[in-house]
């Protein structure tokens, strides 16, 4: 089942080709979905500048196991939005 969650997980692990299709199917399905459509946009422009996925945060992503390393990835994440 796609969802918003899933989309999300996909953005995060830096699948964002994934997550954009996914966000395209729930808004096919729910034109009033405002998290959707928001997420499409943002995807869209990122999508132009995007170089592919970062494969040394999906492995720590994947892999993390402490409250360090979460912190870790949220502060990486937080760097990444600007």
């Amino acid at each position: 089942m796609k969802t918003l969650t899933l989309a999300q997980i996909y953005e995060l692990q830096g699948l964002k080709s994934d997550a954009l299709e996914i966000y395209k199917e729930i808004l096919k399905k729910d034109p009033g979905n405002h998290e959707a459509r928001v997420a499409i946009r943002r995807l869209s422009g990122i999508r132009r500048h995007f170089g592919g996925v970062n494969e040394k945060m999906k492995s720590f992503f994947v892999e993390m196991e402490s409250d360090a390393e979460f912190a870790e990835f949220e502060r990486w994440l937080s760097e990444l939005r600007g």
